[in-house]
């Protein structure tokens, strides 16, 4: 009953949609009608500007990490990594939204704050270089995914700092991240193909995007 009642707590957390309820609140505005349509940071940037965006991805990243320490916090024995991955599920399907939500790139950098903190840090480090090199924040976080995966295959093999032992569970849990990352990136990788993708107003845009750089991000 307890694991049951952590699992429930941490997916009605993760469920909370930011970007939106921040809109609606204080902008009276449903971002879901501009933009990408989705509630994520990105698009709140883009829609609501740079204060609203810092908010939304504080929040989303929180989200994940609160979950991630739900166990502690009640002392209970149950592995914070389900919780975390429960909070990613609200996020991508919001009780609150019909179960639709956002592509869970925040939330799930949450879980690894909460998790393991330095693996984080590692991909915090491509996120920010692809993001220089490419200016597409869906390319960067597809880019974090796939990193995450090589480097919780990598890292435990080597006793890397960064993850020095392997923990199957969290093996698995980033395989899904990462499968739901890249799936939820789908459009996006039409549009890089496409030479179509949106980009912000930072790096060096090296793919050659044929878009407006998008405001605000």
């Amino acid at each position: 009953m307890h694991f049951a009642v952590l699992l429930i707590l941490s997916y009605l957390l993760g469920s909370i949609p930011s970007g939106y309820w921040i809109g609606k609140f204080f902008f009276q505005k449903d971002i879901r009608d501009f933009g990408s349509g989705n509630i994520g940071t990105t698009n709140t940037f883009r829609v609501l500007g740079k204060g609203a965006g810092v908010v939304v991805l504080f929040a989303d990243i929180f989200k994940g990490t609160l979950a991630t320490l739900l166990p502690m916090l009640f002392s209970s024995q149950i592995s914070p990594l389900y919780c975390g991955i429960l909070a990613v599920l609200g996020h991508t399907f919001s009780i609150f939204l019909k179960f639709k939500g956002g592509k869970a790139v925040a939330t799930s950098g949450g879980i690894l704050l909460g998790f393991a903190p330095w693996f984080f840090v590692y991909l915090v480090v491509v996120f920010v270089l692809t993001l220089y090199i490419t200016s597409m924040i869906s390319f960067s976080s597809i880019t974090a995914g796939i990193f995450a995966f090589i480097g919780v295959v990598i890292f435990p093999m080597f006793h890397v700092m960064i993850l020095p032992e392997r923990n199957w569970l969290f093996f698995f849990i980033i395989l899904a991240l990462a499968s739901i990352i890249i799936t939820r990136h789908k459009d996006n990788i039409t549009r890089i193909k496409e030479k179509t993708e949106n980009t912000v107003n930072f790096g060096l845009n090296v793919l050659n995007m044929q878009t407006k750089k998008a405001k605000g991000n």
